[in-house]
């Protein structure tokens, strides 16, 4: 090897411009890549200001040739993705020089410290995976399959959003995967790695909601879910073995949060939260979780359930019908959102409130349903809690919310599960709702709006400040 060529095999030093980037002091040495602080030497047109490192892949001889792919899988995937929740792209440079990516500095400190103070606050833990299932939502609708999920690949901004970082074993659904290509083993890292990532799925994004719940479970109890596998035969393990619950491990374990952490734990894809933004939901309305035999598990399977279990891990499918693509899963299993009116519409509109949900949920058989009314309350000063007839009007608002589903629910067929119910109190009917459908990352937002008047004109009207302000897909009921 040329000496240029072994400087360039060795990585850059402290001082060294690069391609118009001058290198600054090293920030970290991981196994397959150097990080480096780095700023621009001319300042660019349309230079903001943006902290900037440059990652650096290790090119020795002995290097794990699945490293050198995984950076040029980064070098592909990251400049297609955009948003709060990566890094943004900046430059890169070619293996036939000197490969480097340079991106945004995040500032803040990944998740990994907060392993070391596990069990975590319950509250914290609500909030991590809240926050953390969001940005995964975010990068599965641009078609992004992270595959490497877990504390240190996961940083957050000053204002709190997660930012998922290290796109070196991801999988996009519209550019070549390398990766797959290239290798027949699985590939991640072993305590976060789903079963179908041992079969070598590769894109699924449910494979990432299953990381996740490893995480919420180690950040909830202090122990890995399924410990820290060596070997393929230990990784194999989890095509059919149980977690033990997190309340065997913590008793102040809430049972809706087991609920969720083993439902995003289950063997078989289909069987978990379907999407970021359902575990997400589930995670910020705790009240709304339908509890099964998971949320009450103490235990060990018996015997024969282990049994059972085992035979059906034996069975593996990698038919793409099971594993769509990222894209594809998130838009069959949407929310859907429909915001109810149960106090002034009429039966006549209420009813076709009813038929329009129908019409849509019945086409996405993962669709999740949220029932939302809004209670207006005054800017200034306390409301009355209870009616004339003094009945707490919260309560009465949520019982007629129910009473308006309760059709859909034999009409469909629907399980209770992709159900839940919501009554808001704020001064602003619209924006209480625009909000909503933005904290719940609502696909499909549907709404009644009554007969027209000359004084809703003057004044504007609920839905069309929500058709305006809405950033999904709206439907308006007119009476």
């Amino acid at each position: 090897m040329s000496d240029q060529g072994l400087a360039v095999a060795q990585g850059p030093v402290e001082g060294q411009v690069i391609d118009g980037f001058v290198v600054g002091p090293q920030l970290h040495q991981g196994g397959m890549a150097t990080l480096w602080q780095t700023r621009r030497a001319q300042p660019a047109p349309d230079d903001d200001g943006l902290p900037l490192v440059m990652k650096v892949p290790r090119l020795l001889p002995d290097e794990d040739p699945a490293g050198i792919v995984g950076f040029e899988v980064e070098q592909m995937i990251l400049p297609n993705l955009r948003g709060p929740h990566v890094p943004r792209h900046v430059a890169a440079g070619d293996f036939t020089q000197r490969p480097y990516i340079v991106m945004e500095r995040i500032g803040g400190a990944s998740l990994r410290p907060r392993l070391q103070a596990a069990p975590l606050p319950i509250d914290e833990v609500i909030e991590i995976g809240s926050r953390v299932a969001s940005a995964l939502h975010d990068l599965h609708r641009q078609g992004l399959v992270h595959l490497d999920v877990k504390p240190s690949n996961i940083m957050f901004r000053p204002d709190g959003t997660a930012v998922l970082v290290d796109f070196g074993l991801s999988r996009h659904d519209l550019l070549p995967d390398l990766l797959d290509e290239q290798f027949e083993v699985p590939l991640g890292t072993g305590p976060y790695m789903s079963p179908e990532q041992v079969r070598h799925v590769r894109n699924d994004p449910r494979s990432d909601l299953f990381a996740l719940g490893v995480m919420l479970y180690h950040f909830t109890t202090g122990q890995r879910p399924f410990g820290l596998p060596d070997n393929l035969s230990a990784l194999r393990r989890r095509l059919f073995d149980h977690a033990v619950p997190p309340r065997h491990w913590r008793a102040d374990c809430p049972p809706w949060l087991q609920e969720v952490i083993l439902q995003c734990l289950e063997v078989r894809p289909e069987d978990r939260i379907q999407t970021g933004a359902q575990l997400a939901l589930a995670l910020q309305f705790p009240d709304q979780v339908v509890l099964t035999a998971r949320a009450h598990r103490v235990g060990l399977d018996s015997p024969w359930r282990q049994l059972k279990r085992r035979l059906g891990g034996m069975r593996g499918d990698r038919s793409s019908d099971l594993h769509p693509g990222a894209v594809s899963q998130i838009r069959h299993s949407p929310i859907v959102m429909v915001a109810v009116d149960v106090d002034k519409a009429g039966p006549g509109l209420l009813e076709q409130l009813r038929e329009t949900v129908q019409r849509i949920v019945i086409t996405e058989p993962g669709a999740r349903l949220a029932c939302v009314s809004v209670m207006r309350n005054g800017r200034i000063g306390m409301d009355e809690r209870v009616d004339a007839e003094g009945r707490n009007r919260h309560v009465r608002q949520l019982v007629a919310l129910k009473h308006w589903a309760r059709p859909l629910l034999g009409r469909l067929a629907l399980d209770e599960a992709r159900l839940t119910f919501h009554v808001l109190e704020a001064p602003d009917v619209a924006a209480a709702l625009v909000d909503f459908a933005a904290r719940t990352r609502t696909d499909h937002l549907v709404l009644g709006a009554r007969g027209a008047s000359p004084l809703r004109r003057y004044l504007g009207s609920v839905s069309s400040q929500v058709v305006a302000e809405a950033g999904c897909t709206v439907t308006v009921v007119r009476e």
